[in-house]
């Protein structure tokens, strides 16, 4: 599959994954000088970059980095961003400060991964009943901590 993409910024990065057994493909930020990401706060950070898959059966899901969010705090204000597939906008992502210290997000910096998933269409069907199940209405916490 094929995801076509056009730089908006010229500093911009083209995706890459950093090994080749990687899941996402590293998102670095596009920005013309630092951003300071004070504690508790959040940023917006431009990526620089729209793109476009060549399927509409799938989307592409931005999740956080790993060492950023256990090393720094830094993380997803929307935990997983998704961009469907006929968004042609510029890729942003929201990242918040969860950390003790302000945070400085530089260009090219990795700041996030983009992974491309498939998205199933369904129908919606309004029902008077639903099936019975052995869960039923039981919720959070139902099944047990162990």
């Amino acid at each position: 599959m094929k995801i076509y993409f056009k730089k908006l910024r010229e500093n911009a990065c083209v995706p890459v994954k950093a090994t080749p057994f990687s899941a996402g493909y590293d998102l670095c930020a596009a920005v013309t000088e630092p951003v300071v990401i004070p504690k508790g706060e959040i940023r917006m950070i431009p990526i620089g970059i729209a793109a476009a898959p060549e399927r509409n059966d799938i989307a592409l899901f931005v999740f956080p980095r790993s060492g950023l969010a256990s090393k720094n705090g830094i993380t997803l204000a929307n935990s997983v961003g998704v961009i469907d597939s006929d968004y042609r906008g510029e890729i942003m992502v929201p990242l918040i400060n969860h950390g003790n210290e302000a945070f400085t997000v530089t260009n090219g910096m990795r700041i996030a991964q983009l992974i491309v998933m498939p998205v199933l269409s369904q129908e919606w069907i309004c029902a008077d009943e639903l099936n019975v199940t052995e869960r039923g209405k039981n919720g959070f916490g139902s099944s047990g901590t162990i």
